[in-house]
């Protein structure tokens, strides 16, 4: 259909009695308001039973389902057809379809975060080598501020695609403290001592602080002390159970492990080192 053609119609159907174009603009705001209202609504009686990442989506779709409508209803009053816009617009669909691919795999792998929900906004997740809070959870990407206070658009599907990890999803977390001590260290008084230096009030004791020895190493025995705390404790647990632990062996005189090499020398290998001082004597040769 010729551009011309449907400028001139479309032209010629639109009306330009004043009422007309006030009814209009009034549909257009109570619509807006109304999609507005039922949004919040939406969210308010939803997010408990749902969860806020699901109910962000349904209440985007309640919101621009409601204002659609009533946008459609505002261009009919000013006579406006719609068959007449959608056949101009598409010639121009097809051209954007083939540049809609990547769009079209991110909105489908956010159905699928959707349904499978493995994190919520406000919770503190990592994907990739990027962690951060989760601010929105949109059609095409998420959103993230990190610690730095950065904002980082992450795609739907590189998210799928990506390994992600929830830090705030359970009550409670584990610091594994992981290091070397001197292998002729008694280990009953070195057990002792870090389930002493763990004694702490933010440090659970349910599940118990416990010593794992991983085994002998060239640098001393491999030592892990395990302990638990709050999800809102866990930051400030970890710092002092390093500070506590380090004083404690400290004070007990339990060295640290450190790398170890031995050289043995042989009479050969003795030998071959004076040859390649081209066989000048020694002091004791020379006498």
């Amino acid at each position: 259909m010729d551009p011309e053609a449907i400028a001139q119609e479309t032209d010629a159907g639109l009306v330009s009695d004043p009422g007309t174009l006030l009814l209009a603009i009034g549909l257009l705001v109570i619509g807006f308001v109304l999609a507005r209202l039922a949004g919040v609504a939406l969210s308010r009686a939803l997010r408990d039973p749902l969860g806020s990442h699901r109910t962000l989506v349904l209440q985007r779709i309640v919101t621009y389902s409601i204002a659609g409508l009533f946008a459609v209803s505002a261009l009919h009053q000013l006579g406006i057809e719609l068959s007449v816009l959608l056949g101009a617009a598409g010639l121009v669909t097809v051209a954007i379809g083939f540049a809609a691919q990547t769009a079209a795999s991110n909105f489908v792998s956010g159905v699928f975060l959707l349904g499978e929900r493995p994190f919520e906004v406000g919770e503190t997740i990592q994907i990739a080598d990027t962690t951060g809070v989760v601010l929105s959870i949109d059609a095409l990407s998420i959103r993230l501020r990190t610690f730095d206070n950065l904002l980082v658009r992450i795609p739907n599907e590189s998210v799928m695609k990506s390994q992600v990890v929830n830090f705030t999803r359970f009550p409670v977390r584990r610091h594994d403290l992981r290091f070397r001590v001197d292998p002729v260290v008694d280990l009953e008084i070195l057990e002792t001592v870090l389930l002493g230096a763990a004694e702490a009030p933010i440090v659970l004791s349910e599940p118990a602080p416990v010593v794992i020895f991983h085994g002998w190493s060239e640098s001393g025995l491999e030592i892990q002390l395990s302990a638990w705390a709050l999800r809102e404790n866990f930051l400030e647990m970890r710092n002092r159970l390093h500070r506590d632990v380090a004083l404690a062996l400290q004070r007990a005189r339990i060295p640290l492990g450190y790398p170890n090499r031995i050289v043995e020398l042989r009479d050969d290998e003795t030998s071959s080192l004076r040859g390649s001082r081209g066989g000048e004597p020694d002091a004791g040769e020379a006498r």
